[in-house]
């Protein structure tokens, strides 16, 4: 069975994995911002399971303008959702 230090660090991982792969519409020049329409529904659906609730459901809705909208894939929205979940949050 997992620990919560051990989810925590997990989630972390997926987090920074998942902002990547919302980056790597960047690597193609004109075809990466269509992939955005592709990416941005999924990738908001992976926020609001990984992080389920309120706070999840509002970084699901973030997520997705920020995918969906041009040039902004470099904002990293999971990893910022780790982050007030697991640093901000706890203060």
């Amino acid at each position: 069975m997992l620990d919560s230090k051990s989810i925590k660090y997990r989630q972390l991982f997926f987090s920074i994995v998942l902002d990547l792969v919302g980056m790597l519409s960047y690597s193609v020049p004109v075809l990466g911002e269509f992939s955005d329409v592709i990416w941005a529904p999924i990738s908001a659906f992976l926020l609001a399971k990984m992080y389920p609730g309120k706070i999840g459901r509002v970084g699901a809705l973030v997520n997705f303008i920020e995918e969906i909208s041009p040039g902004t894939d470099i904002i990293p929205a999971f990893t910022l959702t780790w982050m007030y979940i697991y640093i901000f949050k706890k203060k």
